[in-house]
């Protein structure tokens, strides 16, 4: 499977695309004036201390404060904040971690009051970005990802990923990592860390250790709302934790971006600097290679399912709720238990794919339809968990209930996505709107597709505004020559100014319209 990554540069920052055999499958908006990106540390300041949330609300700069739960102080929080001082008031010489003696861990059951004081400061971390009205989300547990291992400083436990599960590979890199990590940092070991040398992990604990000392010898002059380690681009990031040798290339627009990133994969994959290519043609980068549709087609409320079918996706303030529908095309199986089993087997790979796309977090309720086997549901569930092994976002995934629904829980560090996929209808004035305009062609031809095949209609006649009638009818070979050649019959097309640009009517030979599923 060959992977490319997409990078528009826009005024407001940059738009990321991840296409997999030229399919989209991940998508980011990075903007400029987005400060708070998980992973970024920074000194905040005590605001206040909610004793009945046991929490704590922390000035990191954002109009609303952070919010600091007791349970993600970690249990070395004391050292941390320790650590913190002597950073702040060594002028002249840097702490080494290293060097100092942990104190006690805090209790388990314990009052943020009894760790934490107003106007106190303290080094945080921001594990979930601003959603809504709510500030960012932070945590004094401090972590530092680098392309193998991430750091954990105040700790010295090595862990490993559950994904790598040859016993002999994870007792390689336990030993290795464990006799090459500085004291009191601790070390958790990637999945792509699997069959890498020690020169390799050696390099990347070093980057990654000078990455925290940087951040350290900044705390002397730092203030509160100063960011101390900043977490690198959305597209860095990226290329951080997917670049492997199926990935074919990496086209950007914007000459910085490109040599931000060139110098990214020359410090861990030199020999991959050759797939980064700048983009010079005359279209649109994002039009050159078919993402613009596709991001209309796939962000709207119906989304159609390959094969047939599609998803309604409505979101509430509480949860997203997904609804699979079999559609004109997908009535083929041998009786409805099959029919329901196969929709729902190809539901599955387009709702985890959604997920991803959208970044959609939280709860996730998934109205399949209904089936009576337990064999199809089991079928089903172990398809849908198949399908979510590649989200890099931690999920859990609940069996079909009786009634066809499954409910997922999928992380939530940042907003979800939405891209407006509806637009400015020319014939109103702007007073209504559209399906895109973009995708009419591909509607038009695949309902037209359902009539002559599936439904042999014998006379086909379209009504369409004149703009389309032209697009439909214009050169040698124009999309109606197309249709005869493909299907034998010819399509009749008739102008109808009356309709909005994008609209059309289907109808028989006795001129009566054909109704057909709007999706």
């Amino acid at each position: 499977m060959s992977s490319e990554l997409i990078i528009n540069s826009t005024q407001s920052g940059c738009r990321i695309a991840l296409l997999k055999d030229k399919s989209l499958v991940e998508f980011h908006h990075e903007k400029e004036e987005n400060a708070f990106t998980v992973g970024d540390i920074y000194l905040g300041s005590v605001k206040k201390l909610v004793p009945g949330l046991n929490a704590a609300f922390i000035d990191i700069g954002y109009e609303k404060d952070a919010f600091l739960h007791y349970l993600d102080l970690g249990p070395q929080i004391r050292s941390l904040t320790k650590f913190t001082r002597l950073a702040q008031t060594n002028r002249n010489a840097t702490p080494q971690l290293s060097k100092l003696k942990n104190l006690p861990d805090i209790d388990k059951l314990g009052k943020i009051s009894q760790v934490l004081s107003k106007n106190q400061q303290i080094l945080t971390q921001v594990v979930k970005e601003p959603i809504s009205t709510k500030g960012p989300r932070l945590s004094c547990e401090l972590s530092i990802a680098g392309r193998y291992i991430v750091l954990v400083p105040f700790s010295n436990a090595v862990s490993i990923s559950k994904r790598i599960t040859d016993r002999p590979e994870r007792k390689r890199l336990t030993r290795l990592l464990s006799s090459i990590k500085p004291e009191n940092f601790g070390i958790i070991i990637r999945t792509v860390a699997q069959g890498k040398n020690v020169t390799e992990l050696d390099k990347d604990l070093r980057n990654l250790v000078e990455k925290w000392d940087q951040g350290v010898k900044s705390l002397s002059r730092a203030v509160p709302r100063d960011k101390i380690i900043g977490e690198m681009g959305r597209a860095s990031s990226l290329l951080r934790d997917l670049l492997n040798e199926s990935f074919d290339s990496i086209v950007i627009d914007d000459q910085k971006v490109l040599q931000e990133i060139k110098s990214y994969v020359q410090s861990f994959a030199p020999e991959k600097q050759k797939i980064i290519k700048s983009f010079q043609g005359k279209a649109k980068l994002f039009e050159q290679y078919g993402i613009e549709k596709q991001l209309k087609s796939l962000f709207g409320q119906s989304v159609n399912i390959p094969g047939g079918g599609y998803l309604i996706i409505q979101h509430t303030e509480a949860m997203h709720v997904i609804d699979v529908n079999s559609g004109n095309k997908s009535n083929v199986g041998e009786n409805q238990e099959s029919t329901a089993l196969k929709v729902n087997t190809l539901a599955t790979k387009e709702v985890a794919r959604q997920l991803k796309l959208r970044d959609m977090g939280g709860i996730i309720v998934v109205d399949f339809i209904d089936m009576k086997k337990s064999d199809n549901k089991r079928t089903v569930f172990n398809k849908m968990k198949e399908e979510m092994k590649s989200d890099r976002s931690r999920s859990t995934i609940l069996p079909l209930s009786k009634f066809g629904l499954m409910q997922i829980t999928r992380q939530r560090v940042r907003p979800e996505l939405n891209i407006a996929t509806q637009e400015k209808c020319p014939t109103c004035d702007g007073t209504g709107s559209i399906l895109p305009s973009i995708l009419v062609s591909d509607q038009i031809e695949s309902k037209l597709e359902y009539l002559l095949n599936k439904q042999n209609e014998k006379k086909v006649t379209i009504a369409l505004h004149p703009y389309l009638h032209a697009y439909f009818t214009s050169g040698v070979i124009s999309p109606r020559i197309r249709w005869f050649l493909k299907y034998l019959k010819w399509v009749k097309l008739e102008k109808d100014s009356s309709l909005g640009m994008t609209d059309y009517k289907f109808l028989n030979g006795l001129e009566e319209e054909i109704a057909l599923n709007p999706n």
